[in-house]
């Protein structure tokens, strides 16, 4: 099911699931863009260009809806005037008492400073309290990352403290600050406030 779509600066913003067919443009833009997304991305044993060669995409394609299946895992392709520019995932989905989910993003340097991310974080924090009916989103960063932290505080999201030594990151173990949003928070949705606030704009 698709989410959106937003109107922002660099064009339509809307989620949609992931399909087998973008793995050109994923290999594609995951491969030239290797310097703007290796830094922040969880280290692996496996060569870039191995890992992210189109031949890799049928695996992770259906890892992920494997995942979907299970409801454990929303992933979804980010379309910017209907071309591929990134992913969105909310995984571990967790209902009952908890009701939570985390969040996380990546988007094309070409694609970066037009409100993309921030405009696809809103739409997918507002599936989440809506249809999916969750309570709480949180996502984790590293602190030096200034503008994936500037896209969380656009959409709302707040601190809630330091993890230390949190994740293996561009080989080391990196700090992550933990960041949340809960549905008390939310006036209306976060695309809404967004809207509101001149950040966007209803497409």
């Amino acid at each position: 099911m698709a989410v959106g779509p937003l109107r922002v600066a660099a064009g339509v913003v809307r989620l949609r699931p992931v399909r087998l067919r973008d793995a050109a443009q994923w290999s594609r833009i995951r491969l030239s863009d290797r310097r703007h997304l290796e830094p922040w991305e969880p280290s692996t044993d496996m060569n870039w260009e191995v890992r992210h060669a189109v031949s890799a995409w049928p695996s992770v394609c259906s890892g992920l809806r494997s995942e979907a299946r299970k409801g454990r895992m929303l992933p979804y392709a980010i379309d910017l005037d209907g071309q591929f520019v990134g992913q969105l995932t909310i995984g571990n989905v967790t209902h009952g008492a908890l009701r939570s989910a985390w969040i996380g993003y990546w988007v094309s340097s070409a694609s970066t400073g037009g409100g993309v991310a921030t405009a696809a974080l809103a739409l997918g924090v507002d599936h989440c309290f809506g249809p999916v009916m969750l309570h709480r989103v949180e996502a984790t960063v590293r602190p030096e990352n200034t503008a994936s932290r500037a896209v969380l505080t656009k959409a709302g999201f707040r601190e809630e403290g330091l993890l230390k030594r949190y994740l293996d990151v561009d080989g080391a173990w990196r700090d992550h600050l933990l960041v949340a949003i809960t549905i008390e928070e939310v006036n209306g949705s976060v695309s809404s406030a967004l809207v509101r606030g001149g950040h966007a704009s209803w497409a």
